[in-house]
């Protein structure tokens, strides 16, 4: 897997560069905000914290933050073994302090209040976020900018929003982004967190029922499932938040009396299991609509929610609400894409004797549809014609290319009763003059009965990883005669060769494009030899099995491409009965 993109800073030290979402969930806080790495150099800064410290961008990133910023009362270099800040980032746990000193870009000291606390910036990667605003006179103005007033409280809010920020946006799985959502608030905010959703149908599922137990979030499934539906006067609080009315504070008494809908009898079974005394509950929106409520509910914590909780508790609800909605529009343009490139890709012809599956993989990011394809049909002289290819690109376009380009080689081949070699040098000469395709690799081959019981194998390779053959008994190679350039490069080259080779009973021929064996950080031989030895370990499963399996075995982890794949397998050799 490659390791992350690395920028250089002034003192030369790489530097991991963060998700975008970092960005703008440290923009999007009131108060000064930076995030160093597990070194202490700062990752991401955010616009106030670069004017409270009258300091440019390029001025601190990538530096040490204590070296850099950390002084005590008279503005000397504060010692790291004074340093509660840096006591607090080496021990990875939440710490504060109402009164210390940076030093500003200026040469002047910046009094401060400030909160750390361990922050997960994405891709497993540990971090630390600093919140700090100012105190008591500053120096440019001489008089208190900002409220003193309840500022650890203050920090905490703006440190949980900002993680709520970057935590959500940085998903596009609607699931994940629930489990995040839970697991930012409970324990912080609540006991339990319950969350409601609006589905495409209008109905109200209850999605989640979370509680903290014992240091763990632990489900109740048995009060999750699908709701009532939304009555469109009920006063009852959650009833106005599925409606986006507005937030409420709630208690069991709240649903004490006589209920009004299905929903309110659903609240009051809710409170009876939980034992919450206290709830506060939100409605989660999108930009476009309501999805649903957010409910903290506290049972064991014995202090109850206030009106004065409810902004910070809407605050999450709406960054959830932009998540899951980000996450359900991009779930639909994958199933749309998914859709538009199975019905590119063909139906398999039945071939006797001859055992064929094949395999269509989106990349992660499938919101578009790609250029690799397969592709296999009878041709006029009785042979069956075998094909894979990678248009360039990642596109609609990508797409219209490989269906051009398949399209094409199946009449040539129909047509023209020649080598694999001169079907692909007529295709690669009409691509240049009747398509957009810019550049494609493929395999072309025919397979056909030979005399002697076996399948004989012709094939033509523009350019395209080797095809793969793996005997029943395990043993497998790269069939790698054939060989020639890439299509639409335009230069005239040298004749495309041919290969043929007789095919074992019961072997396995697999063709698959280089999403398969490529990855960042990996090369192209490692990747090879990865296929190489899993297909021949999977060589005696049946041959569906054998292709799923191969799949989930080499595919890279953090594959960027999608991958098609065909795979066939001859007769097995006929065994004769034993005589008397």
């Amino acid at each position: 897997m490659a390791g992350p993109d690395v920028t250089e800073t002034a003192a030369h030290q790489p530097v991991a560069v963060v998700d975008t979402s970092l960005i703008r969930g440290l923009d999007a806080i009131g108060t000064g905000a930076y995030v160093v790495d597990e070194e202490g150099r700062i990752l991401a800064v955010n616009t106030r914290a670069r004017d409270l410290l009258a300091r440019a961008a390029e001025d601190l990133l990538g530096h040490d933050a204590h070296d850099l910023l950390h002084r005590d009362a008279h503005g000397q270099p504060l010692p790291r073994s004074r340093c509660r800040m840096r006591q607090a980032f080496h021990a990875g746990r939440t710490a504060q302090a109402e009164e210390d000193y940076f030093a500003r870009g200026d040469g002047s000291l910046l009094p401060i209040a400030w909160l750390l606390t361990p922050y997960d910036i994405g891709d497993d990667t540990a971090g630390t976020l600093v919140l700090f605003h100012t105190v008591g006179h500053t120096p440019e103005t001489g008089r208190r900018p900002e409220s003193a007033a309840g500022p650890s409280r203050e920090l905490e809010r703006l440190a949980l929003l900002a993680e709520a920020t970057t935590r959500l946006t940085s998903t596009l799985d609607d699931d994940e982004a629930l489990e995040r959502l839970v697991s930012l608030v409970v324990p912080r905010l609540a006991d339990w967190a319950i969350v409601d959703l609006i589905t495409e149908h209008d109905e109200v599922w209850r999605t989640a029922v979370v509680h903290a137990e014992g240091g763990a979030l632990v489900r109740r499934d048995d009060l999750q499932g699908p709701m009532p539906p939304v009555p469109e006067e009920s006063p009852m609080p959650l009833s106005r938040a599925l409606r986006g009315v507005a937030s409420t504070v709630a208690g069991p008494g709240t649903y004490q009396r006589e209920p009004d809908s299905g929903i309110a009898v659903e609240q009051r079974r809710l409170f009876d299991a939980t034992s919450m005394h206290s709830a506060a509950i939100a409605p989660i929106r999108s930009t476009r609509a309501v999805l649903g409520a957010l409910t903290l509910g506290r049972a064991e914590d014995p202090v109850a929610f206030t009106s004065a909780d409810l902004p910070l508790v809407e605050d999450i609800a709406r960054r959830a609400g932009l998540a899951l909605d980000n996450a359900r529009l991009y779930q639909r343009q994958r199933k749309v894409a998914e859709t538009m490139q199975n019905h590119l890709l063909p139906q398999m012809p039945g071939v006797p004797g001859l055992q064929m599956t094949v395999r269509y993989l989106p990349a992660p990011d499938a919101s578009q549809v790609g250029g690799d394809w397969y592709d296999a049909f009878p041709l006029s002289d009785g042979s069956t014609a075998l094909a894979v290819g990678d248009v360039v690109g990642h596109d609609l376009e990508a797409a219209a290319g490989m269906a051009q380009v398949r399209n094409m080689l199946r009449a040539y081949a129909w047509s023209q009763h020649e080598p694999p070699s001169r079907i692909v040098t007529r295709l690669d000469e009409a691509l240049q003059h009747i398509t957009d395709v810019d550049m494609a690799t493929m395999i072309f081959a025919r397979i056909e009965a030979a005399d002697d019981g076996r399948w004989r194998l012709s094939w033509t390779n523009a350019g395209h990883p080797p095809p793969l053959l793996i005997s029943r008994d395990g043993l497998a190679r790269y069939l790698t005669d054939g060989h020639g350039i890439v299509l639409g490069t335009g230069a005239d080259h040298a004749p495309r060769p041919d290969a043929t080779t007789l095919l074992p009973p019961g072997c396995t021929l697999v063709l698959y494009t280089d999403g398969l064996v490529e990855a960042p950080g990996r090369s192209l031989d490692e990747g090879l030899n990865r296929l190489r030895r899993h297909a021949a370990a999977l060589a005696h499963r049946p041959l569906s099995s054998f292709t799923d399996h191969l799949l989930g075995r080499v595919r890279p982890a953090d594959n960027e491409d999608d991958v098609a794949l065909l795979a066939l397998r001859t007769p097995a050799p006929k065994t004769s009965a034993a005589g008397p």
